[in-house]
């Protein structure tokens, strides 16, 4: 009785192993922000070798590994003082950064290919291939040149995260220490939403302050994403959405990505050594704004010594989850996927780096959320909102 007892038990934990594995593999899954454009910039960087956390998270092995069907893979530049050699550097530098992952595309086209469409997507993953879609984080490389949001949507960027750290010259941020310059949307920043209304260009609200996105709300025809925001309620943190505003992205028809970045999760221990050693790192290189690329690689280099150094403890993938459940408990079940962060300091105890997804998966599945659910959380519902601006800008044209 014992042995046939002990027998079901291990059937039933296989059969559950079994379930969220083969419910992975069905879900397109899609990671709508990731920072691994700044090491395709070196020249050492192989996106065809598998490598190492803590320094690196995204590569096509472990893209295979975590079954990726499609994973976004955004230009990241910080703010900086508005002069025109700035607007002319990181312009540059967000060139740079799309050629680089271009030609690391090209040279691995038998396993990856660039998707600028919804419907590229699914073709290039029904070809098993992982589709690389091309983000933009920051607009500040727009500067106040409208005709650059055509230039790098023709180049295959979709999406645009209005602004990073600090105000630019789109919008306000969440997190610049001096406060609001525009109260929200700038009159620019209009004509930023309908230009990319116009192209079908996906905005993105992560980073931007409240007033900032309850502007593009009204503003926008097409609904928005936050590709790598948590919840407020839930960690109390300004770049986190509240719960009015998550209200008003659903009612826009838009979708929140969680964000697995540590302090988004769980809010930070600011005794601990790890956070007082970042701080201090903040303010030496002014919130983020380099100086110059040299800057902007030293400052990595320390940020990531640090955590070696001083390592926290992350929080698990059933924190995470919390907040998707707090979203479809919220607004339902249409309005939440996944924005690792990856490469840009996203990580979890127990999912490290892309390969690791399925991990995240399990606890899904573990609490009840049926395969459609999932396929939703995974990809369904962000590919809906891509689907809807293609719609909005074709209408227009």
């Amino acid at each position: 009785m014992k042995r046939t007892a002990l027998l079901l038990i291990v059937l039933i934990v296989v059969a559950g192993c079994n379930n969220f594995e083969k419910i992975h593999s069905e879900a397109l899954v899609i990671d709508t922000h990731t920072d691994t454009p700044m090491l395709m910039v070196n020249e050492w960087f192989d996106l065809s070798k598998r490598h190492s956390p803590p320094d690196f998270r995204v590569d096509i092995p472990r893209l295979k590994e975590g079954e990726v069907d499609a994973i976004f893979f955004a230009l990241f530049t910080g703010q900086k003082e508005r002069t025109t050699e700035n607007y002319l550097a990181v312009y540059n530098l967000a060139h740079q950064m799309l050629d680089s992952t271009l030609t690391g595309i090209s040279r691995n086209s038998d396993k990856v290919a660039l998707a600028t469409s919804s419907s590229g997507i699914e073709e290039i993953s029904k070809k098993g291939k992982t589709a690389i879609c091309l983000g933009m984080e920051n607009g500040f490389p727009i500067a106040k040149d409208l005709s650059r949001i055509d230039e790098f949507y023709d180049l295959g960027v979709r999406y645009i995260t209005l602004c990073h750290s600090s105000n630019n010259d789109i919008c306000d941020s969440s997190t610049d220490p001096t406060g609001p310059e525009h109260n929200g949307v700038s009159e620019f920043g209009k004509e930023v939403i309908t230009r990319m209304n116009q192209l079908g260009m996906i905005i993105d609200v992560s980073h931007i302050s409240d007033d900032s996105f309850f502007d593009v709300i009204k503003y926008s025809k097409a609904p928005v994403i936050a590709s790598h925001s948590s919840v407020r309620s839930i960690c109390n943190h300004p770049r986190n959405l509240s719960d009015e505003m998550i209200k008003q992205l659903a009612q826009n028809g838009g979708v929140i990505q969680i964000c697995i970045l540590g302090m988004y999760i769980r809010e930070a221990d600011t005794t601990s050594t790890n956070y007082i050693k970042r701080e201090e790192l903040r303010k030496k290189y002014n919130n983020w704004q380099y100086a110059n690329d040299d800057e902007r690689k030293a400052a990595w280099a320390e940020y990531d010594s640090i955590n070696r150094v001083f390592p926290v403890e992350l929080p698990t993938v059933a924190e995470a989850v919390d907040h998707i459940d707090y979203v479809v408990n919220l607004v339902g079940i249409d309005h939440v996927g996944i924005g690792s962060d990856f490469d840009g300091g996203g990580g979890l105890a127990d999912c490290r780096d892309v390969s690791e997804f399925p991990n995240i998966t399990r606890e899904l599945v573990n609490r009840g959320y049926s395969l459609k659910d999932i396929e939703k959380i995974w990809g369904g519902n962000f590919l809906r909102v891509f689907k809807e601006v293609e719609a909005v800008a074709a209408k227009n044209n």
